[in-house]
């Protein structure tokens, strides 16, 4: 029997609590709940048709930035690790999310002191470019260094400053290709791989999946940009959820597994 490869996407509910997410960079405005939920769905909806068998967990009043399923997790071909967020009100999430992944992955988990969000993690096949900012630690990179040795990955530590996670200022695009803000990020550790220079400060979080690359429609500059280097764009209108410092990436934990 051939076996197939199934692309799975993790996701949950915008909780009714959303409005008073964590904020380390931006200003608070108001956040028109109802709408992101909407903006929310569109981005399920694009996934699913990119390929993705999307399983959406419930959403829970009692963590408003539930909905970024992206920092309480790193999953890969081998492993799930579950983090351990740098924002205390978030700490909460993980366990949720390790039930959702403990039938596709073994699970290894991040201890205190350590802190580690999954928003600063890129993956670039057996290399893990992983931020030291404001929510990741050094006992973080440390203890991941050490879980992922096993499995044969290279874990290279980022300097962050200016915004609040690695993929903020830069994330893989496909292939050989990053997105990055050199202002906000040290570039030179991406030695060896594509750098392609954003046109709007915030806009480096894209996310490749289904031979496309999903960017918010709020960076048009930057779209442009991707486009004619060759990449196949899908501007999403993510404007509610970005008044939470979302990106694209953050709203879905994306792994593979046979059928």
């Amino acid at each position: 029997m051939i076996k197939t490869c199934m692309l799975q996407a993790l996701t949950r509910q915008v909780s009714s609590t959303f409005a008073s997410c964590e904020l380390t960079y931006l200003e608070r405005e108001p956040i028109d709940v109802e709408r992101a939920v909407q903006q929310h769905r569109a981005y399920e909806t694009a996934l699913a048709e990119l390929g993705a068998r999307v399983f959406s967990l419930p959403s829970d009043d009692a963590y408003p930035d539930g909905v970024f399923v992206e920092d309480p997790a790193i999953v890969l071909d081998e492993v799930a690790v579950i983090a351990r967020p740098g924002a205390l009100s978030r700490r909460g999430e993980a366990e949720s999310i390790a039930r959702a992944l403990e039938p596709f992955r073994e699970l290894r988990r991040i201890t205190a002191p350590a802190t580690l969000e999954g928003g600063d993690v890129i993956r670039v096949g057996k290399a893990l470019y992983v931020g030291l900012s404001k929510r990741t630690n050094r006992e973080g990179i440390g203890q991941l260094q050490e879980t992922l040795s096993l499995f044969g990955y290279r874990v290279i530590a980022v300097d962050v400053s200016g915004c609040l996670h690695l993929k903020s200022g830069a994330c893989w695009a496909g292939g050989e290709t990053i997105l990055a803000n050199r202002k906000w990020i040290d570039t030179s550790v991406f030695e060896g791989l594509h750098l392609l220079d954003v046109a709007e400060p915030a806009a480096a979080d894209v996310l490749p999946i289904g031979g496309s690359v999903l960017i918010p429609a709020s960076f048009p500059r930057t779209a442009e940009i991707l486009a004619s280097a060759g990449f196949r764009v899908r501007p999403m209108d993510v404007s509610e959820l970005r008044k939470a410092e979302a990106g694209v990436t953050c709203m879905s934990l994306l792994f593979e597994t046979q059928g």
